[in-house]
């Protein structure tokens, strides 16, 4: 453990410092509080014996300044008989003990150092356990946040579950209800999405999913909610969104997953990856979230059965 021994005194600091020395300690001098501080720049000491009156800085003054600085350190003061209410001043403003001047034996040093470096150990201790303690909270945090984000989210593009968006779904428009709002629902589904996988293989229709739920991502705002459906499918809930918004969104989506240069897109049947669009709106369509979802489904239907690669909403 580095102590640090403060005193104007050459003899008294000498001989302190022999005794703690033979103790074990690593022992630094500084004949000052300036000196000390000093030192302190340098490196930090888990214990200060210093005297309390000094020429320039105080022990109090010095004792004040370690605190601030490094309040794990333990200081002890030494005084003399005729200055016994400065130690307790001293005791009050944070130090750790005193010494009496004259010395009534030298193994009273050693005692009182002893003690305090026990003390000082021990609050290294703690805060050592009550870091390690705040970073293991904080990682179970991390990792129960994880897990809630992990149960709401589709395993393979990372968007919303089908769970997830009912919820939220009925959240938006009881919300949409109480505050007059307006909100539309999307409803995706990937065109002759069977004959690409069985042309290229399931794992190629997988990538095919991620980059169709990225380029969704990247055309929606961050209030916005898409999901997964299931398969192929996938719905979006745009809240505060009027039908004609909701329309001119869809037709956007429509036209650059169109226009996406999907791997393996010319062996479809429209010599592209395509996908046909459901619109509908809240109030207008419905004013429940299933009637709404329902409605919506129906107009994908009619998308699929004109043609496909076609937006319908109404």
């Amino acid at each position: 453990m580095h102590l640090l021994v403060v005193d104007d005194e050459e003899t008294l600091r000498s001989v302190v410092s022999q005794v703690l020395s033979a103790d074990g300690f690593t022992v630094a001098e500084a004949a000052s509080g300036e000196e000390a501080l000093e030192a302190f720049r340098v490196q930090t000491h888990q214990l200060v014996i210093t005297d309390i009156r000094m020429g320039g800085m105080s022990g109090i003054e010095l004792l004040t300044e370690i605190k601030q600085r490094s309040p794990d350190t333990q200081v002890v003061i030494m005084t003399s008989h005729a200055s016994l209410d400065s130690a307790i001043t001293a005791l009050r403003a944070g130090a750790y003990d005193y010494l009496v001047k004259p010395f009534e034996s030298l193994d009273l040093i050693s005692a009182v150092a002893g003690r305090a470096a026990e003390k000082a150990r021990l609050v290294a201790q703690n805060r050592e356990l009550l870091e390690k303690l705040t970073r293991a909270n904080e990682e179970l945090q991390e990792a129960n946040t994880a897990l809630k984000e992990m149960a709401v989210r589709d395993g393979l593009t990372s968007l919303y579950n089908h769970r997830y968006f009912q919820e939220a779904l009925a959240q938006e428009v009881a919300r949409s209800r109480r505050y007059e709002k307006q909100c539309c629902l999307i409803f995706i589904d990937v065109d002759n999405f069977k004959i690409y996988n069985d042309t290229h293989g399931h794992p190629q229709g997988d990538t095919l999913l991620k980059t169709l739920a990225r380029i969704m991502m990247s055309h929606l705002r961050s209030c916005d909610v898409a999901a997964r459906y299931g398969g192929e499918e996938f719905v979006l809930l745009l809240p505060e969104t009027s039908k004609d918004a909701a329309l001119t969104i869809a037709q956007g989506l429509r036209e650059r997953v169109a226009d996406h240069p999907f791997a393996g897109r010319e062996t479809q049947p429209l010599g592209r990856v395509t996908i046909s669009i459901g619109v509908a709106g809240f109030p207008g369509d419905g004013v429940e979230a299933a009637a709404l979802l329902d409605l919506a489904d129906q107009f994908l239907y009619k998308a699929k059965n004109s043609g496909k690669n076609v937006v319908v909403g109404g």
